[in-house]
């Protein structure tokens, strides 16, 4: 790439501080010609924030050869958000609130881009797109970064000798677009929600002819996703009003990861621009909504020949030893890793008995309704797997992978064995799930195995920030306690 002067002061920062491979200056190099013969206009540089939210920046396109070599500055304050948008860190205290000295008095983080990630977006006319990754000025990976906490958690998978595979299977909900609410008045923070009305009426789970009246939205949603280059499977109506669900192939962890945090975004700006309005809140506050869910297939590969570590050698076995140990570490470590799998408030309404959701720690072979269901058609069958089906869609991707590959790996290294599998998995007397996001809070702050592999600095951050969105949760008077009391007392 051609070099030249940094007017932001940065020339250089990607070589000086070795954060590129060979293959990323290859795809940098082409990133340049494909935007020259694109004639785009400008590119945005996206960082995915500790809530799996997509923010960043847009440069002309004439910048991004420097961008790229340099990357782009951001104000740490992003960092200390919570999912209103409110700043919940003293950013002006010593330490900027973090207690890192690069962090204080609002400066700024690099966001680094990502070049195998760039893309050319279908809906918005000569706009690119590359994720980012992010870095402090002195070359260190921002410790808050949750792409960089699937990194180093993939990293230790890797020194036992095993890949992560992920497939995602996600539901949401589309609405059409009725009022998008842009009264001064309704802009709050967090703003109020948007007035929507349904696409198909009542419930209507796999129903033909529901498919073919939705197909409009599928349609153009479809036609999009396919063009950034997602692995996109299936489209299938789901079960409740104006609900959808989607699956993408399996991917190795980080490109699983990083699909999915593109896939949810280009979902919600798509529609938006064709006049719906798509969420991946679990289950909305509207009349008749239906819980959605994140169902996360995952698997481990032998790094030595590809084959699947979770195939079970005989017809009697459930699972391998290494998937049975996996297991294992999943179930031991759930009650920490809700925060993970379910950061909000709104989550846990899902988990119900009898409901398609988990609501206990429980595993079983092809059983929906346990928290993890074993996929396997026998010995050898190299597409075994787990299927968690705890997460909620809203859940940040990198964190609820790096949860799994966390607590599975607790579980081969400590050799750990599962409890009987179940075939009645809402009636077994195993420990619950936390009902809520206090109690998975507790479960967080008090696991020995989140804090020695994500670090005490981070599992602190993102409590400091759970607790913040708790507590204005329950300064908040909500309509039931108005219901309840008003008249009562």
């Amino acid at each position: 790439m051609t070099e030249r002067n940094d007017t932001m002061g940065r020339t250089g920062f990607v070589d000086e501080h070795g954060l590129w491979t060979d293959n990323d200056r290859t795809e940098a190099e082409r990133i340049v010609r494909l935007i020259e013969e694109n004639q785009l206009e400008v590119i945005r540089l996206s960082y995915p924030d500790q809530h799996g939210i997509l923010r960043g920046k847009t440069i002309m396109a004439g910048e991004a050869e420097q961008a790229m070599r340099n990357g782009c500055a951001i104000t740490t304050t992003l960092l200390a958000k919570d999912t209103s948008h409110t700043t919940v860190f003293p950013v002006f205290s010593p330490g900027g609130g973090f207690g890192i000295p690069e962090m204080e008095n609002a400066g700024d983080f690099i966001a680094v881009p990502v070049p195998s990630t760039f893309r050319i977006l279908p809906w918005a006319p000569g706009t690119g797109w590359i994720l980012c990754d992010g870095y402090l000025a002195n070359g260190d990976p921002v410790p808050f970064s949750a792409r960089q906490i699937l990194k180093k958690t993939l990293a230790a998978l890797e020194e036992r000798g095993f890949d992560y595979i992920a497939g995602i299977e996600v539901e949401c909900h589309i609405y059409r677009l009725e009022d998008p609410m842009l009264r001064p008045e309704d802009a709050g923070q967090p703003a109020e929600p948007p007035k929507v009305s349904l696409i198909a009426r009542g419930y209507n789970y796999l129903t033909e002819l529901r498919m073919d009246e939705q197909d409009p939205v599928f349609e153009t949603v479809r036609r999009d996703l396919l063009a950034l280059g997602l692995p996109l499977r299936t489209l299938e109506t789901e079960f409740g009003p104006s609900q959808f669900e989607f699956t993408l192939a399996p991917a190795a962890g980080l490109e699983a990861a990083d699909n999915m945090i593109l896939f949810r975004n280009a979902v919600k700006q798509i529609c938006r621009r064709n006049g719906y309005h798509a969420t991946f809140m679990c289950r909305p506050g509207l009349p008749n909504a239906f819980a959605s869910g994140w169902h996360l297939h995952q698997s481990l590969e032998h790094r030595s020949d590809g084959s699947n570590a979770f195939a079970p050698d005989t017809a009697d076995d459930l699972l391998s030893p290494t998937g049975m140990a996996f297991a294992a570490g999943i179930l031991k470590n759930a009650p920490g890793a809700t925060v993970f799998t379910t950061p909000t408030v709104n989550g846990y309404k899902r988990y119900k008995p009898n409901s398609l959701a988990p609501d206990r720690m429980v595993w079983g072979r092809d059983n929906k309704g346990a928290m993890l269901r074993v996929v396997s058609a026998g010995p050898g069958d190299g597409a075994t797997r787990l299927e968690n089906r705890v997460g909620e869609p809203a859940a940040n991707p990198y964190l609820y992978l790096a949860a799994q590959v966390a607590s599975g790996l607790d579980g081969v290294t400590n050799d750990l064995s599962p409890p009987p599998a179940t075939d009645d998995p809402y009636a077994s007397d195993a420990d619950q799930l936390p009902t809520n996001l206090m109690d998975a809070v507790t479960a967080l702050d008090n696991s020995a195995m989140f804090r020695g592999s994500f670090g005490d600095q981070f599992v602190d951050y993102l409590l400091h920030i759970k607790r913040a969105e708790i507590a204005r949760f329950m300064s908040t008077v909500t309509d039931w306690e108005h219901r309840e009391y008003f008249e009562l007392f």
